[in-house]
C-alpha cells in the first residue's frame, strides 16, 4: 500500500473505519468531508487532517506532491461536481472506491461478512464482540460504533491474545476479520468471505437496482463468492433462491426465531424480561441455554442467533459465548436509550434508532411498544433520500403509524437532488396517527422543553437527526432527573 492515503468523504461510518486502519498502520492519512460531526472531530484527534470546504488548494501539500505516492479512496456519496475530485482524476491518481479497498484488504484472509438491507451492522458488530470477548485474535471494519468496543475498527492487538505480525499494527495473514458487506452500489461483490451472512434481502436502494429482483440477484451474486468449504446463513426472511447460487462445497444454515423458522438455527423460551431478553440458542454447531441479551428486540435475539452460531464455528464454546452475549451492549443509535426516567406516572425513556427503512421503525417501534404497553409514544423521524421515500411511501406511513404522535422533518438529501412532488408532507399526508405534524430540528427541542405528554421519545432516521440527540438528552435529563447531562 502507498505511503499516502487521502479520503474524500473521510466522515462516513465506512470510510473513517478504513481512515483509521490506515493511520494505525503508518500511513499519512488525510481527508475531506462535507460537515463536521463528532466522528470527524474524533478522527482529528486521533491525529488525521480533515478540512471541509471542497478546493484543491485545501488537498495536504504531500499529496498534491506525490502522486505516484498516493492513494485515493472515494465514498459513493460525493458528487460528480465534487472539484477536488475532478483534479485528482485529471491528475491521473490512483482512485478506488471504499469496497475496492476493503476487498484489497481481506484479500488472501478469512472472512466473515455480514450482508443484508437492515440488520448487518448489528449482527457484525455481535460477531466481533462475541469473538474478541472470547479472547480470540480478530480485525473488524464495522458500519457503526460499536459500545463495546468504542470504535468501528477493531484491531487485533485490542485482544487479549493478539495473533500478530512483527508490526504489532498489522493483521496477521490467518487472522479472521469481520466485515459489512454493503449492498449499495454492489459494494460487497468485492468481497469474497468465508462465511457470510445474510440478514435479509429486502427491497431497497432501488436508485441502484431498479426492482427487488435486481437486488435479490446482485445477493445472490454474493453468495456465489463464498470460498468453496465456507458456510451460508441465511435469515428465513431472505429470497430462498439465494441459497440455490452458492457453490456446491458451500454449507447452508437457514435460520430464525423458532424452529419452523429457522431449522438449522433457532431459539426456544424467549421471555422479556424489562430491557433483557433470555432465550436458548440451538445451532448446528450445539446449544447454549440461558443466554441474556440487553439490547431489546426480538430483531436484536435473531440476530445475535447468526452471530452466536458463526461465534461457535471459530470455536467459542458455550461458557464463553454465554458470557459474550451478556456483555454485548450494542451499537451508537442502534435502540440506543439515551434518557431514562421514572416518574409518578411511570417510565419515562429517550430512545434513539438508526431505522430508516419501513421493515426496520416495524420492527423498533413493535419492540418499544411491547417494552412499553399502555404509554404515550412520540416519534420524530427524518426520512432518508427522496427516492426510498418515493419508493418506500405507503411502507413508511404504515410503520409510522404505530406511533401516538409522529413528527416529520424534511427529508434527509445526502447524495440526491430533490424530486418534484416528494416531500415529507406527502408522507404526512398518508400517516394515520392520532397526532403528526411538520417540524423543524428547532421546533423539536422547543417541544420537548414544553410538552411533557408522552411518555415515550423515540429519534428515527439516518440523516443528520443525531444532531438532535445530545441537545435532546440535556433537556430531558434535565427536566427528568433534575441534570444537566
Amino acid at each position: 500500500m502507498k505511503p499516502y492515503v487521502y479520503f474524500l468523504g473521510i466522515g462516513g461510518i465506512g470510510m473513517s473505519a478504513l481512515a483509521r486502519w490506515f493511520q494505525a498502520n503508518g500511513h499519512q492519512v488525510s481527508g475531506y468531508d462535507k460537515t463536521a460531526t463528532p466522528l470527524t472531530e474524533a478522527l482529528t484527534a486521533e491525529g488525521i487532517a480533515i478540512h471541509y470546504a471542497d478546493a484543491v488548494d485545501n488537498i495536504p501539500a504531500a499529496v498534491r506532491e506525490n502522486r505516484e505516492q498516493t492513494l485515493v479512496v472515494l465514498t459513493p456519496a460525493i458528487p460528480k461536481d465534487h472539484q477536488e475530485w475532478a483534479w485528482l482524476r485529471e491528475q491521473g491518481y490512483d482512485i478506488r472506491k471504499r469496497s475496492q479497498v476493503l476487498g484489497v484488504l481481506t484479500e488472501g484472509r478469512p472472512t466473515l461478512a455480514v450482508a443484508g438491507t437492515h440488520g448487518k451492522t448489528t449482527t457484525s458488530s455481535m460477531l466481533a464482540h462475541l469473538l474478541h470477548h472470547a479472547g480470540l485474535p480478530v480485525g473488524a471494519f464495522l458500519g457503526g460504533i460499536s459500545v463495546n468496543l468504542g470504535s468501528n475498527l477493531l484491531l487485533p492487538e485490542r485482544n487479549r491474545k493478539p495473533a500478530l505480525t512483527t508490526d504489532n499494527s498489522q493483521l496477521a495473514a490467518d487472522t479472521p476479520i469481520v466485515v459489512e458487506a454493503d449492498e449499495y452500489d454492489r459494494s460487497f461483490l468485492t468481497l469474497y468471505p468465508d462465511v457470510a451472512i445474510i440478514t435479509s434481502t429486502d427491497a431497497d436502494h432501488l436508485d441502484i437496482y431498479g426492482d427487488k429482483d435486481a437486488l435479490v440477484e446482485s445477493f445472490r451474486q454474493f453468495a456465489g463468492q463464498i470460498k468453496p468449504g465456507g458456510t451460508l446463513l441465511l435469515n428465513h426472511t431472505a429470497d430462498a433462491s439465494v441459497a440455490d447460487a452458492v457453490g456446491p462445497q458451500v454449507r447452508v444454515i437457514r435460520y430464525g426465531l423458532t424452529k419452523n423458522e429457522g431449522p438449522e438455527l433457532y431459539s426456544s423460551a424467549i421471555t422479556a424480561e424489562g430491557h433483557q431478553f433470555h432465550f436458548d440458542l440451538h445451532s448446528v454447531a450445539g446449544s447454549a441455554m440461558g443466554l441474556q441479551l440487553s439490547v431489546p428486540g426480538y430483531h436484536n435475539v435473531e440476530n445475535m442467533l447468526a452471530a452466536a452460531c458463526v461465534a461457535q464455528l471459530q470455536g467459542v464454546n458455550s461458557d464463553s459465548l454465554k458470557a459474550g452475549v451478556a456483555a454485548y451492549r450494542g451499537v451508537k443509535r442502534r435502540f440506543e436509550f439515551i434518557v431514562t426516567a421514572t416518574s409518578r406516572t411511570g417510565p419515562k425513556v429517550y430512545v434513539d434508532d438508526y431505522a430508516h427503512h419501513p421493515r426496520e421503525i416495524d420492527a423498533f417501534l413493535r419492540s418499544l411498544r411491547a417494552l412499553y404497553p399502555g404509554k404515550r409514544l412520540r416519534v420524530v423521524f427524518q426520512p432518508h433520500l427522496f427516492t426510498r421515500t418515493r419508493d418506500f411511501l405507503a411502507g413508511f406511513a404504515d410503520s409510522l403509524s404505530l406511533a401516538d404522535e409522529v413528527v416529520l422533518l424534511d427529508i434527509y438529501p445526502a447524495r440526491e437532488l430533490p424530486l418534484p412532488g416528494i416531500t415529507s408532507a406527502l408522507l404526512l399526508d398518508l400517516i394515520t396517527a392520532p397526532v403528526k405534524s411538520l417540524q423543524t430540528k428547532e421546533q423539536v427541542l422547543t417541544a420537548a422543553q414544553t410538552d411533557d405528554s408522552f411518555d415515550v421519545l423515540a429519534t428515527v432516521g439516518a440523516g443528520d437527526i443525531d444532531q438532535l440527540v445530545p441537545r435532546l438528552r440535556s433537556i430531558l435529563d434535565s427536566k427528568w432527573n433534575g441534570t444537566e447531562a
